[in-house]
């Protein structure tokens, strides 16, 4: 059973084009011009009841355009949403009270107040039954670890404080659709891992749905096993997880900072199967390796011996990368 249906869902804005100097702002009073710019571009797809979807694509793509209009926070230009049988602009209230969300680093929470007490005002804003609001409180508090941060003012909370007071907070009232905008934007491993493991948990108890949006491609790996990858206001792709991966996820980066590199390393590199020297410049070498055909640890040890290593990174196959290659 679907509990999202969008059908040639379309967005457009008119931005106002306005020409320099004098004489240009003289024009741009009687005669302004305007260019129509579309964020979503007829988008259509449905999404069962308890599915956890990651909803990706590059800066700009229009993720955040379309989970707006899927909270009730933008009217479409064109075409229907259906959130559990409503349509979000014209049932703003019964809507809000059977969704959760999470956008970015933006607060729900009360700047001044203790975190608790920021709950406490949830609670009655949903009208949630005391029991209930209790239990998922109690079961928030131990996924999460909220227990030292209920009665510290939001203020003085760090990001990952915060962002995991926020997690909470857009599940508290027993949601059956919940939006998560960035929502490990900026944060540490350890809060990462915290937040995709109570996702996960809270998702397999409650059957909640989920549309993720991430720049972060484990958020994706981890909890979703469906994706829809956007560009230019289209869905390119929209299918299981293990298919983008068993074409796109093979290859990684180890990026080394280095202080001097021997002329041999290049032929070490041409030689060694999985490996490809995917940049370089004066002090930085990218090498691109096949995971399925060498470790990353293995790649150092090739590496190391013929350059004087100053510090070193391993990066995941990037959104871009794998939008490029969709279209491909």
């Amino acid at each position: 059973m679907s509990i999202i249906e969008v059908k040639n869902l379309r967005k457009e804005y008119k931005i106002s084009e306005k020409d320099v100097g004098l004489i240009g702002a003289i024009k741009n009073v009687f005669r302004p011009k305007f260019r129509t710019k579309t964020a979503v571009d007829d988008i259509s797809f449905s999404i069962a009841e308890g599915e956890v979807v990651g909803y990706i694509g590059a800066n700009g793509a229009g993720k955040s355009t379309t989970i707006k209009m899927l909270t009730g926070i933008l009217t479409p230009t064109s075409g229907e949403v259906l959130i559990n049988g409503l349509v979000p602009q014209k049932n703003r209230v019964r809507n809000n009270k059977q969704i959760g969300t999470v956008f970015g680093q933006r607060t729900q929470l009360w700047w001044d107040l203790p975190v608790i007490e920021s709950y406490n005002l949830l609670q009655n804003i949903y009208e949630i039954p005391k029991d209930i609001f209790e239990e998922n409180l109690n079961r928030f508090r131990e996924l999460l670890d909220l227990d030292e941060l209920l009665k510290t003012p939001v203020r003085q909370l760090s990001l990952g404080q915060k962002m995991r007071c926020e997690i909470a907070a857009a599940f508290l009232h027993n949601p059956r659709v919940v939006y998560l905008d960035e929502p490990t934007i900026g944060l540490d491993v350890m809060v990462k891992e915290k937040i995709r493991e109570f996702i996960k948990t809270v998702n397999k108890e409650r059957k909640v749905t989920v549309i993720l949006t991430t720049h972060d491609m484990q958020d994706i790996e981890e909890v979703c096993s469906r994706v829809m990858f956007v560009d230019y206001g289209k869905v390119i792709y929209d299918g299981d997880l293990e298919s983008v991966k068993n074409v796109l996820g093979k290859t990684r980066t180890v990026v080394f900072k280095v202080k001097s590199k021997s002329e041999d390393l290049y032929d070490v590199i041409e030689k060694s199967e999985g490996l490809s020297l995917l940049k370089e410049a004066e002090d930085t070498l990218e090498i691109q390796f096949n995971r399925e055909t060498v470790t990353a640890t293995q790649v150092i040890n090739i590496v190391s011996p013929y350059c004087e290593v100053v510090d070193l990174s391993i990066q995941e196959v990037s959104i871009e990368t794998i939008v490029k290659s969709l279209y491909k």
